[in-house]
């Protein structure tokens, strides 16, 4: 009976041993830093975000989430490499409609399951776009600038470095019926540089990137692309008031995803410190000038977001007739 008992006992701290082990990475967590990848450069809206809730979440988590730029392909580059990183927490994806809901239609062939690669942990926010032009093209307004392409079928070029900036440019041609050539960039930036001196005829990109340089005379600003004239620039009219559209609507989005399999447990722990972060005041007044609006919630709801977005980006560049690549 004493060996029957002292196996059993064994048995139990073993198994209890067993579970504390187990329960202990997420008891803990996080234990070290956090590698938080940006898939656009540095000085884009997605690194400009990142890097505001990546502080504050270092407050509330007490552990510093470092962001790690990783630009290309429209995001696939930053989104692969989170997709195949050890689903521990430790590596977090600073997401985008281009990178979770638009690059499944872009692309032929994504070297990972758009749709089960990642484990939502909370939407951070949204922004509409400014369609922007050089200021030496001759053209005031938006209808101006749409007569221009009309006459010159397939010259006028317009650049884009990310999902959201080509598809709201090519639904803008598509719907207004004209030809334009775009022009690809690896970051927003970049973009931007060519726009100013006159590389590019068009730029329709987040208002981080676009409002500085509106505001500053150094581009022609035309029209914003939500439903709403934003109170930022409420000089410029949306799209669809310019140009007499109904349908025209394009809002960009961030948020934070991890890699498929992380722990429940821990994706909680994200989602509360991304939802504090996304009701902190000094955020909220640093980007709300820019059109940046958050709403916290739950891993869950983002989830049916990004199916929902999925879908919605899927019959824009197919409405925009935009050929995977």
């Amino acid at each position: 009976m004493r060996t029957r008992f002292s196996a059993a006992l064994a048995l139990s701290l073993g198994l209890c041993s067993t579970t504390l082990l187990a329960q202990a990475p997420a008891a803990a967590y996080p234990a070290k830093p956090i590698r938080a990848i940006v898939p656009f450069a540095p000085g884009s809206a997605t690194d400009q975000i990142g890097r505001a809730f990546a502080q504050k979440m270092s407050e509330n988590l007490g552990q510093p989430v470092v962001v790690e730029n990783r630009a290309g392909v429209s995001g696939m580059l930053g989104a692969e490499a989170v997709a195949k990183s050890a689903p521990d927490g430790y590596t977090i994806l600073v997401g985008t409609n281009s990178t979770n809901a638009a690059l499944k239609s872009l692309m032929k062939k994504l070297p990972y399951d758009q749709d089960t690669a990642f484990a939502p942990i909370a939407f951070l926010g949204s922004v509409p776009l400014i369609v922007a032009i050089n200021n030496d093209v001759p053209a005031k307004n938006l209808r101006e600038f749409v007569a221009l392409a009309k006459a010159k079928p397939g010259s006028i070029t317009f650049a884009h470095a990310s999902a959201s900036q080509r598809v709201s440019s090519e639904m803008l041609s598509s719907m207004a019926g004209v030809q334009m050539t775009h022009v690809p960039y690896k970051a927003g930036p970049a973009a931007m540089t060519d726009l100013i001196g006159g590389q590019v005829n068009m730029f329709t990109a987040d208002f981080a990137v676009m409002l500085p340089q509106v505001k500053g005379g150094k581009v022609r600003g035309l029209a914003v692309t939500s439903m709403q004239r934003a109170p930022a620039v409420p000089e410029l009219p949306t799209v669809n008031e310019a140009l007499g559209l109904k349908d025209y609507e394009l809002i960009a989005y961030f948020a934070l995803f991890a890699p498929a399999g992380t722990p429940p447990e821990i994706i909680n722990r994200l989602n509360r410190a991304a939802n504090a972060a996304a009701s902190d005041k000094d955020l909220l007044e640093r980007f709300s000038a820019l059109g940046f609006e958050t709403a916290p919630g739950t891993p869950q709801a983002l989830a049916e977001r990004t199916r929902v977005e999925t879908a919605k980006w899927a019959k824009a560049i197919r409405e925009a007739r935009i050929e995977p690549e």
